[in-house]
């Protein structure tokens, strides 16, 4: 049993994959986790890289920008926002490592970029979640 959410975390840390294809592969017959506890699972196996995503990455813009575009790009309130919801809608290259990225080339303070991918990943779990106890399936039914 253990084994399951070991590989659970190890799949929900690999990017492109993430916590996105972690939640549904815990609900594969063959493995077959109780939901809550895998989203528990795939959410901390998700946010575990982030920090050293966020602390890694090149500060100085060297690397992201071109010499032609040296502006500061201005972070307020609505940058959260927007961060949140990139990491929290499921769509393929949306997630913790893209957007941790992008608070970094942003120049998003740590902290605030931080509780906006953790959110998003929260939220994406969610999403996944629900998606993958078929909660959508049946709302299509209905509707």
């Amino acid at each position: 049993m253990l084994k399951k959410y070991l590989l659970v975390f190890f799949v929900s840390m690999v990017p492109l994959i993430e916590l996105r294809g972690a939640i549904p592969y815990s609900q594969l017959p063959r493995v077959s986790l109780p939901l809550l506890q895998a989203y528990i699972v795939a959410v901390i196996g998700n946010m575990v890289p982030v920090p050293f995503i966020y602390l890694f990455a090149d500060r100085n813009g060297k690397t992201y920008r071109s010499p032609a575009y040296q502006r500061p790009i201005p972070a307020g309130r609505g940058l959260f926002v927007a961060l949140l919801l990139f990491v929290g809608i499921p769509l393929p290259g949306t997630g913790a490592w893209t957007g941790t990225l992008a608070a970094s080339i942003l120049d998003m303070d740590f902290k605030s970029s931080i509780t906006a991918v953790m959110l998003g990943v929260i939220l994406a779990g969610i999403i996944m979640g629900a998606a993958s106890a078929g909660l959508f399936g049946a709302l299509g039914a209905i509707f």
